[in-house]
């Protein structure tokens, strides 16, 4: 926009001083009709035009004389870039709480039915089994998990029921380590917020409004319960998406932001530390939003400046300009997913803290039923 203003000053022929508001935002009308920011200075006619460029909406044409569109942009929510995280439930992943509850059923119901089968072929052929119970619960369990046993069932009905859970427990554990492995080894990135829903559904993360935007009076609006819960459940405000970028790429909140500034944060980001911190959500807030120069009402300059920008955009230069301010952003716009460039990577203690817990918490209970 800088460029743009020195092409106005040129053509125009006029020398310009840069004024920023009191407050510092762009400019929203307040409960008691009085806007702030660079709006409200234009409305005043304390200023010829201010730069923006602004979203063009009905509440601020009514203020005001807006340019042709500068560019059109999508607003959309940024946050912390997703990353591989390890989990201590992780190696419980593979199955859904489901399949693992039908498996602890599908145990018991085996053990009964052995012990049932085996008691009554003792019945029938006169033998007797010591400690049936806890033999035949070993077994589901060592079959299950792949260890060998020293007792088996003599005759054909109990050896029947081994066959059964054999076959049973080959599927699922050579399932269950199938998926483990490529999860392991190849681990999938969750993408916690990728929406409006997804934003206002967690807990983790707060979010935050710019300060003197249109955008909360869009989403109040809107009449969505989704939108609206967007507005009077944040964490407050930011200055602006370029100010709070750090911020965001922290963590420190999520934010709703036009897609340039985002990409402009974005190769910030990236020049500055050779790494991607910021990640976009696929979701549009809303799409195709124009944006122009925003002057004060019956300006002299309007319709050179309408030319001037015209020209300007058939040329190319605004394409040009916005080029260079986003270059570093092609790197960083790809899936979180494909930030592993290693491909196969090895794995290290913190992949293996769930399984040895349960390891350390059973050594510690043999230990203690033992004395």
């Amino acid at each position: 926009m800088k460029s743009l203003l020195d092409i106005f000053a040129a053509k125009i022929n006029f020398s310009y001083d840069l004024i920023r508001p009191p407050d510092g935002y762009w400019g929203a009308e307040g409960p008691d009709g009085v806007w702030s920011g660079m709006m409200g200075m234009v409305h005043r006619e304390e200023v010829e035009f201010a730069l923006g460029p602004f979203t063009v909406t009905p509440q601020r044409e009514s203020v005001s004389d807006f340019t042709v569109s500068v560019h059109n942009d999508n607003q959309a929510i940024m946050l912390i870039r997703p990353g591989i995280q390890n989990d201590l439930s992780g190696f419980l992943k593979p199955f859904s709480l489901d399949v693992w509850l039908l498996t602890l059923t599908a145990m018991i119901c085996i053990s009964i039915t052995m012990a049932l089968v085996v008691w009554a072929e003792g019945r029938i052929f006169s033998f007797t089994r010591k400690n049936l119970s806890s033999r035949v619960s070993a077994w589901v369990l060592q079959t299950l998990t792949h260890e060998s046993s020293h007792w088996l069932p003599e005759e054909d009905g109990g050896r029947i029921v081994v066959i059964t859970w054999l076959l049973a427990s080959l599927v699922f554990m050579s399932s269950y380590s199938g998926i483990l492995t490529a999860m392991l080894t190849l681990p999938r990135v969750t993408i916690p917020i990728d929406s409006l829903s997804d934003l206002v559904a967690q807990v983790k993360l707060p979010w935050r409004l710019e300060a003197g935007s249109m955008t909360p009076k869009f989403l109040l609006d809107s009449g969505d319960p989704v939108r609206e819960k967007v507005v009077t459940h944040s964490s407050g405000t930011f200055p602006d998406c370029w100010t709070a970028r750090q911020d965001i790429a922290s963590g420190k909140y999520a934010a709703i932001c036009d897609e340039t500034t985002m990409k402009k944060a974005m190769s910030w980001d990236f020049s500055t530390s050779g790494r991607c911190h910021l990640y976009i959500a696929r979701e549009k807030v809303y799409s195709a939003s124009m944006f122009a120069i925003a002057f004060r009402r019956n300006s002299t300059y309007l319709l050179i400046a309408n030319d001037i920008i015209n020209r300007v955009k058939e040329s190319g230069l605004l394409t040009h300009w916005l080029e260079q301010q986003i270059r570093n952003t092609s790197r960083c716009l790809r899936p979180p997913a494909a930030d592993r460039t290693e491909g196969i990577a090895a794995l290290n203690l913190q992949a293996f803290h769930g399984p040895l817990l349960v390891l350390s918490v059973g050594k510690t209970l043999v230990f203690i039923l033992r004395f």
